[in-house]
């Protein structure tokens, strides 16, 4: 079984920000793989769907972003997942807006949602599909991280969406899987960072 789970935060105002994109992208997969649900199991919202003959389970955790860790934990406890079964879907600050990478293990980039997972889980060698939001100081300089992330979404990115979350489905069905390696070459783009430097 795998637990993927989509990061963000709840209630209304959240809906469609940046820092919801996780969620986003999990809305999509319960629709397309019709799951069912939600219940509401440690401190999260899950759905229940079946992939390629294998369960999944699509966990939106209820406790904001920081916290994170303290929802998924207690599943992966439960369920008796490794965390070669956890696939984590969430914004990208150092990715261009609309693109994906796909990543297991490595640091937190300061992402608070992955830090709590972090600490929670005490590893951090699971799978990662990044959803790039960009970072303002390529937009607007002067407004602070913080903000950024909890702004809505501006049509032309709206826009971009749609087929973005397609992707990330796909993505997710090839992690799944265990073919990290199509994964990688199918879907994974160029930071800006690295655009930047090459």
């Amino acid at each position: 079984m795998k637990i993927i789970v989509g990061l963000g935060n709840p209630g209304a105002k959240y809906e469609t920000t940046r820092h919801n994109v996780g969620w986003l992208a999990l809305d999509r997969m319960i629709e397309d793989w019709k799951a069912t649900g939600p219940t509401t199991k440690n401190q999260a919202e899950v759905w229940t769907a079946s992939v390629g003959g294998e369960k999944a389970l699509l966990v939106k955790p209820q406790t904001f972003m920081n916290l994170s860790g303290r929802a998924v934990a207690p599943l992966m406890q439960f369920y008796k997942c490794e965390t070669s079964d956890l696939i984590v879907i969430h914004d990208e600050l150092d990715l261009a807006p609309a693109t994906l990478k796909i990543k297991t293990g490595g640091g937190n980039g300061g992402h608070n949602g992955l830090k709590s997972i972090d600490e929670c889980i005490g590893k951090n060698d699971y799978h990662r599909i990044r959803i790039g939001i960009g970072h303002p100081r390529d937009f607007i300089p002067q407004m602070d991280v913080a903000d950024w992330v909890l702004s809505q979404f501006p049509q032309n990115e709206c826009d971009a969406l749609d087929p973005l979350l397609d992707r990330v489905r796909d993505a997710t069905v090839l992690v799944m899987r265990g073919d990290l390696k199509k994964a990688m070459n199918d879907f994974n783009q160029k930071t800006s960072k690295e655009t930047k430097e090459a």
